[in-house]
């Protein structure tokens, strides 16, 4: 496993954009050689305290072609691989693979872990910052979860992320209503291999939280009816039912907002929202005991008492990344900007996916104090065509650069949705772009 990536660098046209693109040129960390049948998906990144750069990717293969992975899905295979740099992402090795999918790197205690799931949760450590790993260890039994790799939080000594569970495993579809935002919690220190390390938060599913509080009114959600939206012959464009996905987990520490806890003991999730509509997140509070022993997650609730579902998010209706910079205090959210997300379904071009709200070719960057009010820096990268990504993406900081893994595609793609690369960018200097 330990050999190098072949890498290229690569850029796409300026297509006639007045903004600058803020780090439209890239590296392939990897790509698919078989567009149709095999492809890339959810892109992890991590800086280890020593500098070194790790980067996770899933690869799908058809299980005709292959005995490997964990067959997770109806036909296919997945694998997850894992990768280093210590040239801040110039150039990159491959470490090893796991049979697991939608997992994330993060470092605690002095050791690597990659926490994803093969239907069951699944993790595994390395304890030489990612040259070498362990075998696959499940941390459930029985169980269907779900996520991205989205952020990864560390405070009072201990380590914060979210995975989801499918509440219902017998659910048809696309089961975003069914899914729970499970935060679990573990000190940095443990052996995070072992499932009693870990405090999982109690579950909310997203479907328990409209019962709870009654469905949204006046925001037009769902935008489409449920099913098919387009008549068309083989035009498949589909609502699914409404739901919520790809958690981040973010701590108010700013004694001024409004849903700050002195105690340090709430943590807010904030996940894309599935409406049909774009520009919202759904978001939801967990409260830790005292003794750091139980989380509970339920609704927040505006200053009026009125309960929080749904909070303005630029490309909140598709999965993005939230980065907390302590130097400036700032949360940085990487994510899908919408250009025309009103289209009739039915004259949307060809090579758009699904939905008006799902286009997927253009990665912005924003900037907030308080993750509601969000400031645009930039169009961090832009694909070549609606078919060709640029989406999904992780990011890190290192030093004065922010470090974006973006699932992505090119000319030979099958869909915006089904990539054929994971691509590096780097954002310079950019707390430069505060304003």
């Amino acid at each position: 496993m330990n050999r190098r990536c072949f890498l290229s660098l690569a850029a796409v046209p300026r297509l006639g954009f007045g903004a600058n693109l803020l780090a439209n040129d890239y590296i392939v960390l990897r790509r698919s050689s078989d567009p149709a049948r095999i492809q890339v998906y959810s892109p992890g990144l991590a800086r280890l305290s020593s500098g070194r750069l790790v980067a996770t990717c899933d690869v799908s293969t058809p299980a005709a072609m292959t005995s490997k992975g964990a067959l997770l899905e109806s036909g296919k295979r997945w694998t997850h691989e894992f990768y280093t740099s210590d040239d801040h992402g110039r150039t990159w090795t491959l470490r090893g693979e796991a049979p697991m999918m939608h997992a994330r790197p993060f470092e605690a205690g002095g050791s690597v872990y990659v926490l994803g799931q093969a239907g069951d949760l699944t993790i595994v450590r390395s304890r030489d910052r990612g040259e070498t790993w362990s075998s696959a260890t499940r941390l459930t039994e029985g169980q269907k979860w779900h996520q991205a790799p989205c952020n990864v939080h560390y405070a009072n000594g201990r380590v914060y992320l979210v995975m989801e569970r499918q509440t219902d495993p017998s659910f048809k579809g696309w089961p975003v209503s069914v899914l729970a935002p499970v935060l679990m919690s573990a000190p940095v220190d443990a052996d995070l291999t072992r499932r009693g390390s870990w405090t999982f938060s109690k579950e909310l599913a997203f479907a328990e939280a409209v019962r709870q509080a009654g469905p949204p009114r006046l925001i037009g959600a769902p935008f489409f009816r449920y099913g098919r939206t387009v008549s068309n012959p083989g035009d498949s464009r589909t609502m699914a039912p409404m739901g919520w996905l790809e958690t981040n987990v973010v701590q108010f520490t700013d004694p001024d907002h409004v849903w700050y806890d002195p105690s340090l003991r709430t943590f807010h999730v904030w996940m894309r929202s599935h409406t049909g509509t774009s520009n919202l997140a759904c978001i939801a509070k967990a409260v830790e005991s005292e003794d750091r022993s139980s989380i509970t997650v339920s609704l927040e609730h505006a200053p009026s008492g009125e309960p929080m579902l749904y909070v303005p998010c630029p490309g909140g209706h598709m999965k993005f990344h939230i980065v907390f910079d302590p130097k400036m205090r700032l949360y940085w959210l990487v994510s899908s900007q919408s250009t025309d997300s009103m289209t009739r379904p039915e004259r949307l071009p060809a090579d758009r996916y699904n939905l008006p709200n799902n286009e997927r070719h253009r990665l912005a960057l924003h900037f907030s104090r308080n993750c509601v009010d969000w400031c645009y820096a930039g169009l961090i990268a832009v694909g070549g065509s609606a078919r060709q990504a640029r989406h999904y993406a992780s990011a890190v900081i290192d030093g004065d650069d922010l470090h974006v893994l973006s699932r992505s595609g090119d000319e030979r793609t099958a869909t915006a949705h089904d990539g054929n690369m994971i691509t590096f960018h780097t954002v310079r200097n950019f707390r430069s772009l505060v304003y």
